[in-house]
């Protein structure tokens, strides 16, 4: 309880590690998680640090291991998560592993290189059969009767564009064939059409089966095309062409028998490409197997030998002593375990000589340290996100555990839908240690993590909704209503009765639209319903404006209650740091003007629930226009709630406009008063003041311009410290803001706190209309559909409750009421100007390695 009411004490503590313990004392740390490290190198880049050669020697490691996932993920071989998380190598067995991963790497890119070879070398051969199924259709000529002709040397100056020069030259036919991607025909069927002036034959043909790309990878659609052309000038364009779209080309047969033949060929390669191709994957999966056998360990290894070299690199080298020295922050709790940590480092590295530690004391802010656990978590994640707390300070989390949750549930109130918010976080809670919650999508892992907010909040809207008599926008009859209905009938009163009180009768009963209890009348009421709202307010017409009453002074009450309780936090924080000036300045002048004027309001409200009833409501004054008057001088002549009302108003007037001076100058001149050196806080001598060195007056003199007030005794130890120093005006300037901004907050906050009636009554309705449109309706069918139709009714009715009420409406409730503790609450006393403390702790690091970017 004490840490979670404040952070735990820190102190700063000097590590000595002897060099050749180093290593392994921080690895014993590291698993334990005790210890801040700070920064002793900061002036120092990361490439002039002593330990630089190591951390890339772990650099390479992880490249290497990055690798390794990757092909196995590529394999499609599960990489098995230990549960146990092997401790960091030894230095010793570094370099072995080292040499182990890069022979395991050499080896898998050979293999695989050969693979893709293969591989590369099989989609061709497939590539050649496929053309040379496809062109056999495309030109039928026998050789043995074409005439030969005489193929001249190329022409440069004559035309070779005339199909007449052609014949005349008797060019020989040349043919290109090959394989296009189906997107690139049109364009390069018009490149070849413009660049060989038509004198080209182009052939296609569209292949029935997608083919993998050799190159890419990718499965495309390819079509077969044969361009017949004359002369060497144009075989050498289309080929250059053909090169520019990428188009695989394949030498074409001249023969039927070179045709059968490379046909052969083909398929006997094929088949031992097959075989080949087999063996490879087989023996690449047997490496693979074995390789993801220690992967995970391995890469747990990496990560937390690459860690403690970082952390190495944070200490001071001393030449002389032969060891490193490195300043940590530690809680004081923490002390023991500690040294223990320490002594079992060195045993494990056999040294001779134990590395010690010791604490130091010093001026700087310590990082804040607040433990938390599963339950507590949620809580002080809410309070971070505002500010991580200052040091020593008090922390709202504690608090925030009740009012959080409660607060939510009174803009939140029904029991219906605070069950089923209920139910589902009781539901996350009870397999909270299934490990796929916590892996999950973003959005369900938010709830996962929130899953003890939820069930609070639940609970608590169980709670408020029984006060409030709501379920799904229905009031529950449990105690049986506490309004008589007969009693008023003028049959069951005597005539007295008859001539005082306005009866019902008959007639009445029949021409009144609008019939009203009035509960001056005996045995109509028969007393308060024992829990909550009584339910006959369901059936009433003034059902909503009875409810926004109620709700706006309990918002009100509750707005209170929940400043003044932040304010009075703020007296805990001013003894705790010795500076009690603050509570007689500061927080009591601001408990006055809050209570003289807010708290009073509170007890005018419970003051009429309490003394007036149905009898003499009617003579009951208006609490707004009495709290109005309150200001008014001369006040308006009105009956007021009590005897001696004024007179009481008046001093409480009095007593808050009192208090704004105070709050305004009390703590600037009582600086200066001090600062001027008063005997009892020092001895007063030209140019400066000596103070007590253990008051630390002067730190927040220039620090926080504020002091601590300490004990009469005095202390030898003083320094000095020059007027120039203390700024009067800047303190009186910062008071007077705070001061403003805290005495107009108290009326825009107790404002703001009337979120929780706008909130109730917006959900309220939203639930009864959603009621209305739907099972109203769906109630009222005819008998004989009205099951058929009452399925789906009442289906749409879940699915829009769940999305509408308890997922848009949750949050909204869910923001305003983080608005509230953020603004309202936590301003009156919290800071959140300080630092998370983070341990150097190996459970920090990420275990997860299903792609690259996580090992790294």
């Amino acid at each position: 309880m004490g840490s979670l009411f404040r952070s735990e004490p820190m102190c700063l503590a000097q590590l000595f590690l002897q060099s050749g313990t180093a290593y392994e004392c921080l690895s014993a740390l590291g698993e334990k998680g005790l210890v801040q490290f700070r920064d002793l190198n900061q002036n120092v880049s990361s490439f002039q640090r002593k330990f630089v050669g190591e951390v890339k020697r772990c650099e390479e490691l992880e490249r290497i291991l990055v690798y390794l996932v990757q092909e196995i993920t590529r394999a499609n071989i599960p990489l098995p998560e230990g549960e146990v998380s092997p401790p960091a190598p030894p230095p010793k067995q570094v370099l072995e592993m080292q040499e182990q991963l890069q022979k395991l790497e050499v080896e898998l890119r050979e293999v695989t290189k050969n693979k893709e070879k293969l591989r590369k070398n099989l989609l061709e051969l497939i590539e050649y059969t496929h053309m040379l199924r496809v062109t056999k259709t495309f030109v039928k000529r026998n050789v043995e009767f074409e005439p030969t002709y005489e193929e001249f040397p190329s022409l440069e100056n004559d035309s070779l564009l005339d199909y007449s020069s052609m014949q005349r030259l008797g060019a020989k036919l040349g043919f290109v064939s090959g394989l296009i991607h189906q997107g690139k025909v049109d364009a390069f069927e018009k490149m070849l059409w413009r660049v060989c002036k038509g004198y080209t034959i182009v052939t296609y043909a569209e292949l029935d089966e997608s083919l993998e790309d050799p190159e890419t990878g990718e499965v495309i659609k390819w079509y077969v095309f044969l361009i017949s052309f004359w002369g060497e000038q144009i075989g050498h364009k289309v080929k250059k062409i053909c090169d520019c779209y990428h188009c695989h080309i394949y030498p074409y047969p001249n023969t039927v028998e070179e045709r059968k033949e490379i046909q052969e060929g083909l398929n006997t390669r094929i088949q031992d490409l097959y075989t080949v191709l087999h063996k490879t994957e087989d023996y690449l999966r047997q490496v693979l197997c074995k390789a993801a056998e220690s992967v995970y360990s391995r890469v747990i290894q990496v990560k937390k030998m690459k860690a403690i070299y970082h952390m190495l690199n944070m200490c001071s080298f001393d030449v002389t002593n032969k060891c490193l020295i490195a300043e940590v922050w530690c809680p004081e709790a923490d002390l023991r375990d500690l040294r223990r940590a320490l002594e079992e480092g060195s045993r494990e590295s056999g040294a001779t000589i134990l590395s010690f530690m010791n604490t130091i004391p010093t001026k700087e802010t310590p990082p804040t340290l607040i433990r938390t656990n599963r339950f507590t978590e949620g809580f002080q994640n809410i309070v971070d996100a505002y500010g991580v707390g200052s040091y020593r300070e008090v922390n709202p989390a504690l608090f925030t555990i009740i009012t959080f949750p409660f607060l939510f549930a009174v803009m939140f109130g029904d029991l219906g839908h605070g069950f089923v918010m209920f139910l589902f976080a009781l539901l996350l809670v009870i397999n909270e240690n299934r490990p796929g919650l916590n892996q999950s999508q973003e959005i369900l892992r938010m709830f996962f993590n929130g899953r003890y907010i939820l069930l609070l909040m639940g609970l608590f809207s169980v709670y408020t909704g029984l006060i409030y008599n709501d379920c799904f926008s229905k009031s529950l009859n449990i105690f049986g209503s506490r309004w008589n209905v007969s009693a008023m009938y003028s049959s069951s009163h005597t005539q007295q009765e008859h001539e005082k009180l306005v009866l019902w009768n008959d007639s009445v009963v029949r021409h009144s639209r609008v019939l009203q209890l009035d509960p001056a009348i005996p045995g109509v009421f028969r007393g308060p319903y024992p829990f909550g709202i009584d339910p006959i307010w369901n059936l009433a017409t003034n059902r909503l404006t009875f409810l926004n009453s109620f709700k706006m002074k309990m918002s009100v009450i509750l707005g209170i209650i929940h400043m003044t309780f932040g304010v009075t936090l703020g007296i805990f924080n001013h003894l705790h740091f010795r500076k009690k000036f603050n509570i007689f300045l500061v927080s009591i002048p601001e408990l006055l003007f809050m209570l003289c004027i807010f708290g009073y309001l509170i007890f005018m409200i419970v003051y009429k629930w309490l003394v007036f009833s149905a009898e003499n409501s009617r003579e009951a004054p208006s609490i707004l226009i009495e709290f109005i008057n309150m200001f008014i001088f001369p006040a308006s002549g009105t009956s007021g709630l009590y005897p001696g009302q004024e007179h009481v108003q008046k001093v409480l007037l009095v007593v808050t406009a009192l208090s704004v001076p105070v709050l305004f100058l009390g703590k600037p001149l009582f600086l200066l008063w001090l600062h001027n050196g008063r005997s009892c806080f020092g001895v007063s001598r030209s140019g400066y003041t000596l103070i007590r060195k253990d008051s630390e007056e002067e730190v927040s003199l220039l620090g926080n311009q504020d002091i601590e007030e300490g004990n009469n005794q005095m202390e030898d130890g003083c320094r000095e410290m020059t007027c120039e120093e203390f700024n009067f005006g800047e303190i009186l300037m910062t008071q007077v803001i705070h001061s403003i901004e805290y005495c107009l907050g108290c009326i825009s906050n107790t404002a703001s706190y009337l979120r929780l009636w706008a909130l109730s009554l917006a959900h309220a309705q939203l639930s009864d209309v959603l009621w209305a449109m739907l099972m109203r309706v769906g109630l009222r069918v005819d008998t004989t559909y009205g099951v058929l139709l009452l399925l789906p009714v009442i289906a749409l009715f879940a699915v829009l409750t769940i999305f509408i009420l308890l997922i848009m409406e949750g949050l909204s409730a869910f923001l305003h009421a983080i608005r509230l503790h953020w603004v309202e609450f936590q301003n009156k006393f919290y800071v959140g100007a300080g630092t998370k403390f983070v341990p150097f702790s190996f459970s920090l690091l990420s275990s997860k390695f299903s792609d690259g970017d996580n090992v790294a």
